[in-house]
């Protein structure tokens, strides 16, 4: 029996039925898509730091080196062509969605056969270029599979598709983490990134199974799109396929913000610059994550052991969590609590650093941290899908979720210069610190009702 949404409320009626969202077939689907998208993020970032710091690549060099994700940051410059152009052969067999997925999955692939093939000792600008693509390809399959997931169902399983999408992402962490690290243990870090190219074929496969996405016509969108294009045009003497150029430019690339815009007016400001801070304090913090670990004398086993496999699975328990607290209590009530715990548990992280190598309070910190972390992902992606025009669903998706990591990855490129000047301790107080304007700009969002402001939707 499928849950049904409490009429009064609008949300699941009891614990019981709450719980029955992640029965559904396409919920399920994103655990398997939500793994694509995870296993190539640590592959170039806490990964190949770890690797780097073996080969002795300085702290501040792999600081430096983070920057490689600003990739995902300014996806949504090329969001538009993922929603709008057909690629030869394979859109047609595959539809867009899928066919944009299967290329990226492809990128990926080769990327990390390239890292696998190259020492970051001995050629660290070799290595950032293959990182490079498999950031490029990563974020492309990004756009595509966050478009299907807002596509796919309708709002109401929002939170349970983002919940297991980040439980599919966090086991994807788990075996890019701990998995590569317990290879790399016992045989080499090139044979770790080759193993890691050959778990794409799982998304690779996932793809080729599931169902396109239908997205019926919006024909309201559509005029709105022609009356601007007419607009701006104005007397411009354009015609044939240049009209044509300036229509389609019109259309993918300034009617999803148009649109953002013209829905929320000027709080559209406010709720860019709650995105952009939302993530800053875990973001900031793990880029010097794993080199922390092992400048306290964890081996590779016992990081793996604690921080991906112990770690994944507290991760996922938050992202359940979350999923089930957005369908009993809306949205906003479980961003706050996950933005006061995302910045809290960071202060743990200070105390780990007095305390040392224990493995006890380390278990105890990923914990925390973890939990924290999952639960405010499901949260986060739901509040951010709720945004989401299905009209333009992988361009304003993107300016979202760009928004959200550009800032933090801006800031952790000088993360490692922080360490070596003041200190682990005073690090993560910074970052506990950087979570603060979250807390204050979803108190303030709960206070003006933007969660009543959700764009609309064809399901």
């Amino acid at each position: 029996m499928s849950p049904q949404l409490n009429g009064r409320s609008g949300r699941w009626a009891n614990w019981a039925e709450a719980f029955q969202i992640y029965l559904n077939g396409r919920v399920i689907v994103m655990l398997f898509l939500g793994f694509s998208a995870g296993l190539p993020f640590l592959l170039i970032f806490a990964t190949l730091s770890t690797w780097m710091r073996e080969e002795d690549v300085t702290r501040t060099a792999i600081g430096f080196f983070s920057w490689v994700g600003i990739m995902f940051s300014i996806k949504v410059f090329w969001a538009p062509v993922v929603d709008r152009i057909a690629l030869p052969f394979l859109t047609s067999a595959l539809g867009r969605r899928r066919s944009w997925m299967l290329l990226a999955q492809l990128g990926i692939i080769g990327g990390l056969v390239g890292i696998a093939g190259t020492d970051p000792g001995m050629d660290l600008v070799q290595v950032a270029l293959f990182a490079l693509l498999v950031a490029f390809s990563s974020a492309t399959q990004d756009i595509s599979i966050d478009a299907y997931r807002i596509e796919a169902v309708g709002r109401d399983l929002q939170g349970a598709m983002a919940a297991t999408y980040q439980l599919g992402y966090r086991i994807a962490l788990l075996v890019a983490g701990a998995g590569a690290l317990y290879i790399a243990e016992f045989f080499s870090w090139s044979t770790a990134y080759l193993v890691m190219a050959a778990c794409v074929l799982v998304g690779f496969i996932t793809v080729l199974i599931i169902d396109e996405p239908t997205r019926p016509r919006d024909q309201a969108a559509e005029e709105r799109e022609r009356r601007l294009a007419q607009s701006l045009a104005g007397g411009l003497a354009i015609g044939g396929r240049a009209r044509q150029a300036f229509a389609w430019f019109a259309g993918a690339v300034i009617s999803p913000f148009a649109d953002f815009f013209g829905r929320m007016g000027w709080l559209a400001v406010v709720i860019l610059a709650f995105i952009g801070v939302y993530r800053l304090s875990d973001i900031t913090m793990g880029i010097m994550a794993n080199p922390f670990y092992i400048d306290l004398g964890f081996t590779k086993t016992e990081i793996a052991n604690v921080t991906k496999l112990y770690g994944v699975i507290m991760s996922g328990v938050g992202a359940l969590a979350g999923g089930v607290l957005v369908v009993r209590y809306g949205i906003m009530k479980p961003l706050l609590l996950g933005a006061i715990l995302v910045a809290s548990t960071n202060l743990l992280f200070a105390l780990l650093a007095l305390a040392g190598n224990d493995l006890v309070y380390l278990a105890m910190t990923i914990s925390a941290d973890n939990f924290s972390g999952g639960l405010a992902g499901a949260a986060f992606i739901a509040y951010l899908s709720s945004l989401t025009n299905t009209a333009y669903t992988a361009t304003q998706y993107a300016l979202f979720s760009s928004m959200f990591t550009l800032p933090g990855k801006f800031l952790g490129g000088f993360s490692g210069i922080m360490v070596d000047a003041a200190g682990y301790v005073n690090f993560f107080i910074y970052a506990a610190a950087l979570g603060i304007p979250a807390i204050l700009l979803t108190v303030y969002l709960m206070r003006n009702g933007t969660h009543n402001t959700a764009a609309p939707t064809s399901h």
